[in-house]
């Protein structure tokens, strides 16, 4: 492994683990101001992050261009939302778990390889294990860990449609714009003591986590950088417990690592078959697939 390697590595999963430690820090401010409080802050931040790496020109977009914009705004108001409600009831592990199936059916689907297959079983028992419906069950936090993850899907969607549209990072910057707006009145009353919580976890989950991905992607390939971002279940479980004292039975731990394997082997069978197809099509520049995609543009 050279060293130039060993740093991307090194600088990636210091991403994850900035990213799951600034949702275990909002998560403090919870019962300050709420989840959506810290939706609120985190979406402003990602806006001020965005915006000016991307300029977009709003006066020019066209209704073609607007309207997945309009929905990917909507969608990212609503996966933040359901997120951190879900983390607030059955804890950060568990829904940051969950989240990540949305990624992964996207990946999934339409797939009829032996390899797909294996990993959608996987999945799916990973599930079952991290969920095992019982009386203590929370389905309402379970319900929006899934919430989150059918949004996450459809994000990647309208990021696809999207970035077809617009040049640059201009659909995701202004979508992140427009969430954060629709969260004002939640800024407006919400109480100031959980603010700093907030900031911090908008900081350490937007702004670092987005800064080390545009560095480190223009090294690391594309199936490393994937295989490594599949490993955000397992450093949001480690944040739980560190700062929130979530602490995990045996089966949980098997269920994140199941699904995580499942990441994993969606990551590399959907690199595998865009090698694949750009062999056969030599005018395709395309690097990156759409589950690895999404996760480095998923920061709103």
């Amino acid at each position: 492994m050279s060293a130039r390697t060993a740093a991307g590595i090194a600088t990636m999963l210091g991403s994850a683990a900035s990213n799951q430690v600034g949702a275990a820090v909002g998560a403090h401010a919870f019962p300050l101001i709420g989840p959506a409080g810290v939706v609120a802050v985190r979406q402003v931040v990602a806006a001020a992050v965005l915006l000016p790496l991307a300029r977009p020109g709003v006066r020019r977009f066209t209704w073609p261009q607007w309207w997945p914009t309009l929905l990917l705004a909507v969608v990212l108001a609503t996966m933040n939302l359901s997120l951190y409600t879900a983390v607030d009831r059955v804890g950060l592990g568990l829904a940051v778990t969950l989240e990540f199936l949305g990624p992964l059916a996207v990946a999934l689907a339409g797939s009829r390889t032996r390899a797909d297959l294996l990993g959608a079983a996987i999945a799916c028992a990973g599930v079952y294990v991290l969920v095992r419906p019982g009386p203590s069950s929370d389905y309402l936090g379970v319900g929006l860990g899934l919430l989150a993850a059918s949004c996450w899907a459809g994000y990647i969607v309208l990021n696809r449609v999207a970035g077809a549209r617009l040049p640059g990072l201009q659909a995701p910057a202004v979508a992140t714009s427009i969430s954060a707006l629709l969260y004002l009145p939640v800024l407006l009353t919400m109480h100031r003591g959980g603010l700093g919580y907030a900031l911090t976890a908008g900081l350490l989950s937007s702004a670092v986590p987005y800064a080390a991905d545009l560095i480190v992607l223009r090294f690391v390939p594309p199936r490393l950088f994937g295989v490594c971002m599949s490993l955000h279940p397992v450093f949001a479980a480690l944040a739980g417990v560190a700062f929130l004292g979530q602490i995990l039975h045996a089966r949980h731990w098997a269920g994140i690592a199941l699904v995580v394997t499942a990441n994993a082997l969606a990551v590399r069978s959907s690199t595998t078959q865009l090698r694949s197809a750009q062999d056969n099509c030599p005018g395709s520049d395309r690097e990156t697939v759409d589950g690895v995609t999404s996760i480095r543009r998923k920061r709103g």
